[in-house]
């Protein structure tokens, strides 16, 4: 009977309807950041249904609030595109961490787990696998599919929101995405022991003082590329 119970359990935390609800606490973050891009875009000289074909082609906070200060600025659309390309190549590693334990199902299927991945659910997926060693197609749909519609309609609604605005970069709206990856780092830091503590912040530091030196030479974003895989090389090194 108490078996039963657990298998019963363990099937119920891995439907649809489970991924929608274990993404429910990262959609404030969702809703407050589309909203201001949705203003940011609409300041960028960008129309609603720019806006809303953007966020549902792109997907992708930042680089569709780079996107819109490269629009401003005139930039051409292959330094748009490469530029967004860079800056996105983190999902590459996201989607090779959650891959291995959801290759029982068809290529296209994980094109579409990888395809609507983020920050955000792959650190919910990260954090239910830790637990339970192992990953669902029906919930990664409800989990993934609840992030990518809010996303939208977020950005939407801000964009529509943003035509009553005067001077939406006044109010510092801009400023949402930076925001909330300090929140996530964080919140990443709280719970880690003294030493891995040290260790990071040491190489904050390191990232700091390697972009300041990179910045004279390099451009903004290829600056930022190379200075990870050299702090990310730094922390595998001198990780204990």
């Amino acid at each position: 009977m108490e078996i039963q119970t657990k298998v019963d359990q363990s099937i119920h935390e891995h439907t649809f309807f489970q991924g929608v609800k274990d993404c429910l606490p990262t959609l404030l973050g969702y809703i407050s950041i589309g909203l201001a891009f949705g203003v940011i875009g609409i300041t960028s000289n960008l129309s609603v249904l720019e806006i809303f074909l953007l966020s549902v082609l792109v997907y992708a906070g930042s680089a569709q609030f780079i996107f819109c200060g490269l629009y401003v600025a005139g930039a051409p659309v292959s330094v748009i595109i490469i530029t967004t390309f860079i800056v996105n190549l983190r999902h590459f590693l996201m989607s090779l961490t959650v891959a291995p334990h959801l290759t029982r199902y068809s290529s296209l299927r994980n094109i579409g787990f990888g395809t609507l991945l983020t920050d955000e659910t792959f650190g919910v997926a990260v954090t239910k696998l830790s637990k339970e060693n192992r990953l669902d197609g029906n919930w990664m749909d409800g989990l993934n599919l609840t992030a990518y519609l809010t996303w939208i309609a977020s950005c939407t609604i801000g964009g529509l929101v943003g035509k009553w605005l005067p001077d939406a970069q006044g109010l510092g709206l801009d400023f949402a995405l930076v925001a909330m990856f300090v929140a996530l780092l964080v919140l990443n830091l709280v719970n880690v022991g003294k030493n891995k503590l040290m260790h990071y912040l040491k190489l904050i530091g390191w990232m700091a003082m390697i972009m300041y030196i990179l910045s004279y030479f390099l451009p903004g974003h290829l600056a930022v590329l190379i200075a990870t895989v050299i702090v990310a090389s730094i922390g595998v090194v001198t990780e204990k």
